[in-house]
Order: structure tokens, then C-alpha cells, then sequence
């Protein structure tokens, strides 16, 4: 138990640090910065999966593939969220993806869902009606790129629940990672900018902290019950804020913490009766 927060404690940490860098770069193009993102991952994971021997191609090869496409479709729209968006409220917008999945789960994989969860999506969603309709600091433009960003979200973790137990959960994250430096890269080609002093410490750090994210909320999951460890990953928009605040002086109103909280309560309660 205390071993499984403290994973989940440092994953949650290592991905606000990503965040906040991401928003620190985004004086950089945004395919540029997901292209960095994608090879510090690509390279640690790659390594991981030739020191394991793990088959590094697979089996549901083009399940792997969609999943990478459409998970680095929803990484490059939540990255230029961040440009519009304190990066405290785009994170809790992305953490909407939930509901999306559901939706996806409900008309293609034929999932139900009880009424009491339906309840509390709306209630999350409400949340987010609450930032827009009553916060007028916000970015429609930034609010509309991470909602976008939740839906191909959701499409991801329905894609992976069809992938299942087939593949090692690190060769599926070497597909996102290798399709995110390949697609990032070319795209960022005509509009590269050189890296000058710290930015260089930022940009690469932005795979390694991402990496090592998705390795301790692994450990976490291995570690404890789903119902233990899966509401601990909302710390990250506690840290998120926190950071914000502090870093980029970001400034929330009573809106904006009222509608954060509606998103993150409902969907920490959903998961806790979604496993009963």
C-alpha cells in the first residue's frame, strides 16, 4: 500500500514536471516539442525492451499503430492547449477523456455502464461547463484543443483494451514513441527552431520524465488495487497548480477550482464504484 503511493506519488510528480515544461517551450513549435517528447521515451524504452529480450515488433502490430496515431493526435492537441490554457486547467480538461472512453466502450464494445456512473459523468462534465460558462479568463480556443484532445484520449484507452494483454505494455509504448518521433519530426522540419541554452536541459528532459512516469504508475498498478491507486493519479492536477501558480503565476478563480473539483471528485468516485 505505502509502496504503491509512493509510485504513483513520483509518477504523478514526473508528469506535472513534463507538463510544466511543455508549457515553459511553448515558445517552440508544438510538433517540435512533441517530437522531443516522443525520442527521450523512444530511446529509454528501446533500451529497456532489448535489455529485457522483448520481442520489440509485437503481435497486434496494427492495433499498435491506430493506437500510436490516434495517442499522438491527442498529445499534439493537448500540447497546444497548453499554449491558451494555465496548464493546472488544461490537465484537468484532459482528465475528461474518461467519460469519452465510456462512450466508446458503450457503442463498440458493447460495455454497460450503471446509472449512478452516468450520473457522475454528467457531473464531471457539468465541471466543465462550470470553467467555461462562468470563468471568463478561459480560452475558447485552448478549451476546445484540450476537449479534443480528451476524445482521441478516450479512443486510446478503448484501443488498448482491445490490444489487451497481448503485447508487453512497454513495446506498445515504444509504437506511440517511435510513431511520435517519425510523424513529430517530419512535420517540425520547415518550422525548427535551434534549441539555445537551458531549452536544450527542457526539451530532452520532457522524454525522460514522461518515461519514467508511465514506469511508476505501472509499478503502482502491479503494486495495489485499481481502486486504490487510479484516484491517486488526480494528485497531478493538485501538483499541477501548485506549479503553475508558483512558476508561471498562474491566477484561478473560485470558478475555475469549483469546476476543477466537480471534474476530479466525479471521476475518483467513478472509478471506486466502476470496480465494485
Amino acid at each position: 500500500m505505502k509502496k504503491a503511493i509512493l509510485f504513483m506519488t513520483i509518477s504523478t510528480f514526473s508528469f506535472t514536471l513534463m507538463n510544466a515544461f511543455v508549457k515553459y517551450l511553448n515558445h517552440f513549435p508544438t510538433f517540435e516539442i512533441v517530437f522531443f517528447r516522443s525520442i527521450g521515451s523512444l530511446v529509454l524504452a528501446s533500451s529497456y525492451i532489448f535489455v529485457k529480450g522483448i520481442p520489440i515488433l509485437g503481435h497486434n502490430r496494427k492495433l499498435m499503430l491506430l493506437r500510436s496515431v490516434v495517442g499522438l493526435t491527442a498529445m499534439s492537441l493537448f500540447f497546444m492547449s497548453l499554449k491558451y490554457l494555465s496548464v493546472g486547467t488544461a490537465v484537468s480538461l484532459r482528465y475528461i477523456a474518461p467519460i469519452f472512453a465510456t462512450l466508446f466502450a458503450v457503442l463498440i464494445l458493447k460495455e454497460r455502464l450503471r446509472a449512478v456512473q452516468w450520473l457522475l459523468f454528467i457531473i464531471a462534465f457539468c465541471g466543465v461547463l462550470v470553467i467555461k460558462g462562468f470563468d471568463s479568463t478561459i480560452n475558447t480556443t485552448g478549451l476546445l484543443l484540450a476537449l479534443m484532445a480528451s476524445v482521441f484520449s478516450g479512443m486510446v484507452y478503448v484501443i488498448l483494451r482491445r490490444i489487451g494483454k497481448g503485447d508487453h505494455p512497454m513495446v506498445v509504448v515504444n509504437y506511440f514513441m517511435f510513431t511520435g518521433t517519425v510523424i513529430a519530426g517530419l512535420l517540425s522540419i520547415d518550422s525548427f527552431e535551434m534549441p539555445k541554452g537551458n531549452d536544450w536541459f527542457f526539451l530532452l528532459s520532457l522524454g525522460v520524465f514522461g518515461f519514467f512516469g508511465q514506469i511508476f504508475m505501472t509499478k503502482a498498478f502491479q503494486t495495489a488495487k485499481t481502486t486504490v491507486v487510479a484516484p491517486l493519479k488526480y494528485i497531478e492536477v493538485i501538483f499541477t497548480i501548485s506549479l503553475g501558480v508558483f512558476w508561471f503565476g498562474d491566477v484561478y478563480t473560485i470558478w475555475s477550482l469549483l469546476g476543477i473539483s466537480m471534474i476530479i471528485l466525479a471521476l475518483s468516485a467513478n472509478v471506486l464504484i466502476g470496480k465494485k
